[in-house]
């Protein structure tokens, strides 16, 4: 049985996410890891592809560009729409976030950047996009996937879902 990380396996691992600046952004420690379904594009491909082939123990520090991350910032994903284009009664902040359709009729999470009077900024771009992303990573564990893993396209916890 291979141990080695690849397409069709369960990997767990800790990892620290730092933005360029080196502000930490995100993080899974050994104590509670990150378990994903390699091969099933469930993180960035930078990512994926930097550690195929690793094994248990290994460490790694991952550079990704943002192509191969979120992706560069859109500007057409960047929009100012007016107050009355929201449900009547629903309360807009700052920083909150909520789904529209794309041109293509895929669900798509924008985030509310700033309101001026009626006029309300809001940006459709993944928060991390147009970043660099600074992984610091640890394999923990890496097994072979169950069938209903591979049916439903992700890792379940020990315990059995971990959606």
């Amino acid at each position: 049985m291979s141990t080695k990380v690849s397409n069709g396996k369960v990997i767990e691992m800790s990892y620290r996410l730092m933005n360029a600046k080196g502000e930490v952004l995100d993080q899974a420690d050994s104590g509670s890891p990150f378990a994903y379904l390699h091969g099933a594009q469930q993180i960035v491909p930078g990512l994926e592809s930097a550690i195929e082939g690793l094994s248990v123990g290994d460490k790694k520090n991952v550079v990704v560009q943002p192509e191969e991350g979120y992706g560069e910032v859109n500007p057409a994903l960047k929009l100012v729409v007016t107050r009355a284009q929201f449900p009547t009664g629903v309360e807009l902040k700052t920083g909150m976030q909520f789904e529209a359709q794309g041109g293509d009729g895929e669900g798509l999470v924008f985030m509310v950047e700033n309101i001026e009077g009626d006029s309300i900024h809001i940006n459709g771009n993944h928060p991390l996009a147009g970043e660099t992303l600074h992984f610091a990573i640890e394999i923990l564990k890496v097994r072979d996937a169950t069938e209903e893993e591979k049916e439903h396209g992700h890792a379940h916890g020990g315990d059995g879902h971990q959606h």
